[in-house]
C-alpha cells in the first residue's frame, strides 16, 4: 500500500526531474546568450536548436542515471552529502554520454559556458526539487493526506510483533483503526469493525497456520471488496492466486479483487480534478440560471444536500440541485409503498415530491451537475458507481453488496447508460457495478462517458 504510494511519488519526481535538467539546458543557453555570464568570451553562439541533441540525452537519460543511483529513493530525512554524491555521480555518466556523442556522432558543444552553467544550475535545481518534494511528502504525511486507515487481525502476539518490527516512518503512514483478536474471537467482530471504520484494507497476522480463521476472514474481506494483507513469514508457497508486495521489509500475500493503486488510477484522479473544475468555469453561468429558476419556481434551498456512501463506505455530503418539495425526505415514508425497486433502494416512477421544474432536470441529469464539486473534491469521480444515501447501504441485506463501495462513486456508471429508472431489481443493479469494478481501465471510463452523453442529451431511460 505505502510502498505503491512512495512508487508513485517517485514516478511523478522522475518526470519532474527530467522537465528540470531541460529547463536547466535552456536556462544556461539563455544566460550565456545575454551575457549574464560568459566564460568562453565568444561574441555570440549558435541557436537553441543545435543544442537540441543535448536535450535529447539530459531529459529521458538524467532521471535514468539518477534512479540507478538511489536518488529517488524515500528517505523521512535526507542526507544532503548523500544527494549530492548521486548527483555527481549520475552527472558524470551523463557527461560521458555527451563526451561519446561529441566524439562518435561528431556533434559539438558551441560554447564552453554553457557546459559550466548547466553544470552548476542543474544539481541546484535537482536538490531544491527533492528538498521540497520530502517537505511536501512529510507534511502531508503528518496531516494525515498519505496516511491509510487499515485494521489489523489474527493472533494479538502476532500483530503487536509486526507493529514492533515497523519502522517509525511507516507508522506515520497508516493509521490503526483496531486490532481484532481472531485468535480467541469469531470472525464476525472484523465484520463489525470494517462496517464502524471506512477502511480499504485488513492485515491479517498469525504465529500458526489457522488456514480456517484465515480463509473466514479473506472470505469476509473478499464480499465487502476489502483488500487482505496477510503476514506471509510462514508461508512458503502461493494460494488463491494472491499477489506478494512488501509492508516496509516484510513479505505480504494480498488477495485483491479490485483494481490496483497504479498510473491509471492517478491519471484518473487527475483527470477527475481537471474535468471537474473546467466544467465548473465553463458552466458557471448556466449553473446560475438553474439556480435562479429553482428559486423562483419553488419554496426551499437551491442544493440538496443529503449523506452518501463513498470509497469503502466514508461518509460524505453529495451535493444536488433540489427537484423536489423542501420536505420530500420527511414523506418519503408515506409512499414506500409504491417502491417500485426491490431491495434497500427507494424509485418511484411518478413521484408527487417532485417539481415541474424537477421533472425537467432530473430527465435531463442536470440534478446531478452540482456534484461536479464533489469530484474536484475528490469525493466522487466522473465515472463509477452511483453514490447511495447511508442509510440505504445499512439496509443491505448482503454484504456482498457492499463491495460496490470497494471504488469512489461516481457521476455516471452502467446503470446509467443501461436504462437507468427502467432497471427495477436491485441485483441487477449491483451486478452492473461490480462489472464495472471488475473490468475497470481507464478506456472503459472513456467508453461509459461518450456513452452518457446521448443518455443525458435525449433522456433514454430516465422518467
Amino acid at each position: 500500500m505505502i510502498r505503491k504510494k512512495r512508487e508513485i511519488f517517485a514516478q511523478i519526481n522522475r518526470i519532474l526531474d527530467g522537465f528540470l535538467l531541460g529547463f536547466a539546458l535552456w536556462l544556461s543557453y539563455f544566460l550565456r546568450t545575454q551575457n549574464i555570464v560568459n566564460f568562453d568570451l565568444l561574441n555570440q553562439i549558435p541557436p537553441f536548436s543545435e543544442n537540441v541533441w543535448m536535450l535529447a540525452i539530459l531529459v529521458p537519460l538524467g532521471p535514468v542515471f539518477l534512479n540507478f543511483y538511489g536518488f529517488y529513493t524515500h528517505q523521512q530525512l535526507p542526507n544532503l552529502p548523500q544527494r549530492i554524491n548521486q548527483i555527481f555521480k549520475a552527472g558524470t555518466l551523463l557527461v560521458l554520454v555527451i563526451g561519446l556523442c561529441v566524439i562518435f556522432l561528431r556533434v559539438y558543444v558551441p560554447s564552453r559556458s554553457l557546459l559550466i552553467l548547466l553544470l552548476l544550475i542543474a544539481p541546484l535545481l535537482l536538490l531544491l526539487r527533492n528538498w521540497a518534494s520530502e517537505i511536501y511528502y512529510r507534511n502531508a504525511v503528518r496531516h494525515g493526506n498519505f496516511r491509510e486507515s487499515v485494521i489489523f487481525a489474527g493472533e494479538p502476539s502476532a500483530i503487536r510483533e509486526l507493529v514492533n518490527k515497523l519502522p517509525a516512518s511507516v507508522l506515520q503512514e497508516i493509521q490503526i483503526l483496531a486490532e481484532v483478536d481472531l485468535e480467541t474471537l469469531s470472525v464476525d467482530l472484523l465484520v463489525e469493525q470494517i462496517h464502524e471504520h471506512a477502511v480499504g484494507r485488513v492485515v491479517l497476522c498469525f504465529h500458526k497456520m489457522n488456514v480456517d480463521c484465515m480463509q473466514q476472514a479473506i472470505n469476509s474481506c473478499e464480499v465487502e471488496g476489502i483488500e487482505v494483507w496477510l503476514d506471509a513469514n510462514f508461508i512458503r508457497t502461493s494460494i488463491a492466486q494472491p499477489t506478494y508486495d512488501y509492508l516496509s521489509s516484510q513479505p505480504m500475500l494480498v488477495f485483491r479483487n479490485t483494481p490496483e493503486v497504479s498510473w491509471a488510477f492517478f491519471v484518473k484522479a487527475l483527470m477527475d480534478r481537471f474535468v471537474a473544475a473546467a466544467a465548473i468555469l465553463l458552466l458557471a453561468p448556466f449553473l446560475l440560471i438553474i439556480a435562479a429558476i429553482i428559486k423562483w419556481t419553488s419554496r426551499g434551498p437551491v442544493l440538496f444536500r443529503q449523506t452518501r456512501a463513498g470509497l469503502h463506505g466514508k461518509k460524505f455530503t453529495m451535493f444536488k440541485f433540489r427537484s423536489m418539495v423542501p420536505d420530500a425526505e420527511t414523506i418519503k415514508s408515506q409512499l414506500d409503498e409504491y417502491n417500485e425497486m426491490d431491495g434497500p433502494v427507494f424509485k418511484m416512477t411518478e413521484d408527487p415530491r417532485v417539481t415541474p421544474f424537477g421533472k425537467f432536470i432530473r430527465r435531463t441529469s442536470i440534478d446531478e451537475l452540482p456534484q461536479l464539486w464533489n469530484v474536484l473534491r475528490g469525493e466522487m469521480s466522473l465515472v463509477g458507481p452511483r453514490p447511495l444515501p447511508d442509510y440505504e447501504v445499512k439496509k443491505f441485506d448482503k454484504f456482498s453488496y457492499r463491495r460496490r463501495l470497494s471504488m469512489k462513486p461516481g457521476l455516471t456508471c452502467l446503470w446509467q447508460i443501461r436504462g437507468r429508472n427502467k432497471v427495477t431489481n436491485f441485483d441487477e443493479w449491483i451486478a452492473m457495478d461490480l462489472e464495472y469494478i471488475d473490468n475497470w481501465s481507464l478506456e472503459f471510463d472513456f467508453v461509459i462517458l461518450l456513452k452518457t452523453i446521448p443518455v443525458v442529451l435525449f433522456g433514454w431511460g430516465a422518467k
